[in-house]
């Protein structure tokens, strides 16, 4: 699977933006889809879940209620639409395809595409 994220900009405290993850070579309706971020000098940290369905998900505290996973396996594409974007949320925003749900909550993840880049600033 090849995955490639995009979406990611330039943004105001406040603002919103929607990620895409766009896979090829394979169907994502086959995995779950996790979002992960690393800001500079900062270790990965996961963001959200969601599962092969997209019936269950799972947000880091840091983004509950602001970021919102979902998924169109028709299009072959995860979404990420950010909220209420602080500039903590800036960083390199990937996805990456897990076996279960519960595997993408671990960070247990098969496949990575490229990142996209997310800056919140005034």
């Amino acid at each position: 699977v090849q995955l490639q994220a995009s979406g990611g900009g330039l943004v105001r405290p406040g603002g919103s933006l929607r990620l895409s993850c766009a896979a090829s070579g394979r169907t994502l309706r086959d995995y779950a889809i996790g979002w992960f971020r690393q800001a500079p000098g900062k270790e990965r940290e996961g963001v959200s879940c969601i599962n092969a369905s997209g019936g269950t998900t799972y947000y880091a505290d840091s983004v509950k209620g602001r970021f919102a996973i979902s998924r169109d396996n028709a299009e072959n594409t995860v979404y990420l639409q950010m909220n209420s974007l602080k500039p903590e949320d800036t960083a390199v925003y990937y996805c990456a395809t897990a076996t279960s749900l519960y595997r993408c909550i671990q960070s247990g993840m098969n496949y990575w595409g490229k990142g996209t880049q997310v800056t919140v600033s005034s």
